[in-house]
């Protein structure tokens, strides 16, 4: 077993004093004088060691006591000078380390203090990871966008939180970005990289949403596009039926019937193809809604009642939950109208004869589902795009116009095929003051 310095030093002095005392008490026992002086001397001795002892147990007693304060992290205690130059050196050195150290800790906490803000103030959503890949940290714009409100994230992996972006966010590796789309219309980018914390990496997700800007920019150009075939369709068109009336009225019928004929039905597609062009107009036309308090149970009711007998041509049932009390929501009754029937249009020509559609309402949210042919999921994420359509005369605006509607309301929606088979369009709406 290793000796320590001190005990090693008391040892030392015990030994060498009573080996000195054995030695005068043998040697000089008899010459009284000498004796007394060689006792005295060894007293003396004695002191000396005892204060020498104490003189070198201050700076251990100082390093301890320095030390026991940096391992508290209290950086506000100072020694002050003991008047010995060997000490004083290394109180001096000590004073000047902590001031260093207080006034690294007071800039860090600064630091720390300001980032905390910035990332909770910050627009864009943000999750911190720790070395386990589980949630430390999520901002408020995280919890709004994301919809975890006051869920406890803090120990859970992304997946744990059953949100489907997270689930997506969850795959994707340190210094990868990529835009992601949910619901076919909420447009994220996303970005995953890391920092270094003691020499071990944690990762941080920032997701950024684009929705807004996207769909400005979105129906800036289809606007463009559609404003210009508009005007060459109805410039063509009018010069067209023009001459075609003009003809018409020229032509006797008893000897141009088929000729006529031919020109009322060039007349009738003229007349087909302006309709057409309206529809397309009508997105980039649609104005603001006129928001009334508006019974919304009431409404759905009419909407279904006006879509059953198509319903019933198909062999389609609709099925409706029972809904007894009014239910006031805030919103343009004629857009909301036009929403329902494109939904539940689109709903009947999913189905089959035999098959249903459900429809359910409750204070702040309708949801309309049917058993019909669920969604492919290569074709979710495109279904609000203008445009697109799977049928093979579908022109792909009665979503985009649906999509419009909605966003401009504020209402919050999806549509999307459960693992059920079923497929839902479901609506989040704000309900009024009654």
């Amino acid at each position: 077993m290793k000796l320590s310095l001190r005990t090693r030093y008391i040892l030392f002095v015990v030994f060498l004093h009573s080996a000195l005392i054995f030695l005068t008490f043998n040697w000089l026992r008899e010459d009284k004088l000498l004796f007394i002086a060689s006792e005295v001397l060894l007293v003396l001795s004695i002191i000396a060691s005892v204060q020498i002892y104490r003189d070198f147990l201050k700076p251990i007693e100082f390093v301890r006591a320095g030390i026991e304060a940096i391992k508290d992290r209290d950086f506000t205690i100072k020694f002050v000078p003991s008047g010995k130059s060997e000490v004083d050196v290394l109180i001096n050195v000590y004073n000047l380390m902590i001031d260093q150290l207080r006034l690294e800790r007071t800039k860090l906490n600064e630091q720390h203090y300001f980032l905390e803000k910035l990332i909770e103030a910050s627009p864009i959503a943000i999750l911190i990871l720790d070395f386990d890949e589980k949630i430390t940290t999520v901002n408020s714009r995280a919890r709004t966008m994301l919809g975890i409100g006051t869920i406890d994230c803090e120990g859970k992996r992304l997946v744990d939180l059953d949100v489907p972006l997270l689930t997506q966010l969850n795959e994707l590796q340190d210094g990868q970005s990529r835009t992601i789309k949910n619901n076919g219309v909420e447009t994220y980018k996303v970005q995953r990289s890391h920092f270094m914390d003691r020499g071990f990496r944690r990762s941080f997700l920032m997701v950024e949403e684009l929705t807004a800007d996207i769909l400005e920019s979105e129906k800036k150009a289809y606007g463009k596009v559609i404003r210009m075939m508009a005007h060459e369709v109805n410039n063509t068109m009018g010069a067209t039926d023009s001459i075609i009336q003009t003809t018409l009225s020229y032509l006797p019928q008893e000897e141009y019937g088929e000729l006529m004929e031919a020109l009322r039905i060039a007349t009738e597609r003229n007349r087909q193809l302006s309709r057409f062009m309206r529809n397309f107009a009508d997105v980039v036309r649609l104005p603001l809604p006129r928001k009334e308090l508006t019974d919304l149970n009431k409404l759905i009711k009419d909407v279904v009642l006006f879509m059953q007998p198509m319903a019933a041509l198909r062999g389609v049932v609709i099925k409706t939950s029972s809904i007894f009390t009014p239910n006031l929501v805030p919103l343009d009754k004629g857009q909301i109208e036009q929403v329902l029937v494109n939904i539940l249009k689109n709903a009947m020509e999913a189905c089959e004869s035999g098959m249903e559609i459900r429809v359910e309402v409750s204070e702040c949210r309708l949801v309309i589902r049917n058993n019909g042919r669920p969604i492919p999921a290569e074709v979710e994420a495109q279904l609000f795009n203008p445009f697109f359509s799977t049928k093979p005369d579908g022109q792909g605006i009665g979503l985009t116009l649906t999509r419009d509607i909605l966003l401009n309301h504020g209402f919050v929606f999806s549509l999307k095929s459960k693992p059920d088979g079923w497929t839902e369009f479901t609506i989040d709406v704000q309900p009024g003051e009654s």
